[in-house]
């Protein structure tokens, strides 16, 4: 059996902003004194002329990167997901996104999985922030292959992107020769018909495994994966809520305002059925190991396979 390749998704990103320097001249870089844990350090060694350090000034980093795009540059904006969304939400709401300028927001270390970092920097609530943002596209990737499309795409996109990177190595499960990432278009990764399980970012592989599980105790278990929160794939949901009739979300986020929400809020227009969420309870996070905290708050398969059975039972 084959060893299963492993890679953080903020490093997918810091590769790939120094891939397409030299195709994109007006591409820059900013990040807030976190540049080796973004991994913008790659872009900064390669290209210092056009990497910019704010220093520990978030909100200033934004406002900067505005400009920038007025100026006809595509600014790439980054730090921490606690920072981005959070510290600076009200420039990027104002100075961003009240103009739509074409600035990409890379933030990494979101969710959880940060582990160690304790709850101060565990951000579970950036989705949801960005999501009441209007025009603001949000990224989230499941791995390597589509967290490196993801940033191309964004690049190609005219209009402010938010992208979701982990600090967590996770299962590399898309094969680079054929998969093909589209803006806004959800990935059916395994088909079935008793139940459909809609994950996002690093729990897209738990639900596939959770799959698998449930595939022994005869539940067919189609698992979706949705790396575009906003905007979401609303003809698939509710093609999948039809056929299915119960949804199962899975986050590394609050299931208040994240893509739970945002499924739930879907499948009440257009095919009302169960939708019972997983991701981080109406808490906060702890300092500790990555794994076993997402196991200790319920990110794992074997939750997954738990949830889906109490869901088939409300159907």
């Amino acid at each position: 059996m084959s060893e299963v390749i492993k890679k953080a998704t903020r490093e997918s990103y810091g590769e790939t902003l120094k891939e397409l320097a030299e195709e994109y001249k007006n591409l820059v870089v900013l990040d807030a004194d976190l540049a080796a844990a973004t991994k913008t350090a790659i872009f900064k060694k390669a290209y210092p002329e056009r990497f910019f350090d704010c220093g520990i000034a978030e909100a200033n980093m934004m406002g900067v990167a505005a400009g920038l795009a007025t100026c006809g540059k595509i600014p790439f904006a980054s730090t921490f997901a606690m920072f981005a969304a959070g510290r600076a939400y009200e420039i990027i709401r104002n100075s961003i996104g009240y103009p739509h300028l074409n600035v990409k927001i890379g933030a990494t270390h979101a969710g959880i999985s940060v582990g160690e970092d304790g709850a101060t920097h565990q951000c579970n609530e950036d989705i949801a922030l960005m999501r009441t943002i209007p025009g603001m596209t949000i990224i989230n990737p499941c791995d390597d292959v589509e967290a490196r499309q993801a940033v191309r795409s964004a690049i190609e996109f005219n209009g402010p992107v938010y992208m979701r990177f982990g600090r967590l190595a996770v299962p590399v499960i898309n094969d680079p020769k054929t998969y093909k990432f589209e803006l806004g278009k959800g990935v059916v990764m395994r088909d079935g018909k008793d139940v459909t399980i809609v994950a996002t970012g690093l729990m897209v592989n738990e639900a596939l495994e959770a799959s698998k599980v449930l595939e022994t105790q005869g539940i067919s278990a189609r698992v979706v994966n949705i790396h575009t929160i906003k905007p979401l794939d609303k003809e698939l949901i509710c093609r999948c809520a039809k056929d299915t009739g119960v949804i199962v979300t899975a986050e590394e986020h609050s299931i208040i305002g994240g893509l739970g929400s945002a499924v739930a809020e879907t499948v009440t227009e257009c095919c009302p059925v169960p939708v019972v969420k997983i991701g981080v309870n109406d808490v906060y996070g702890y300092s500790g190991p990555a794994l076993e905290l997402l196991k200790k708050f319920g990110l794992s398969a074997e939750n997954i396979v738990a949830k889906t059975k109490y869901a088939l039972n409300l159907k």
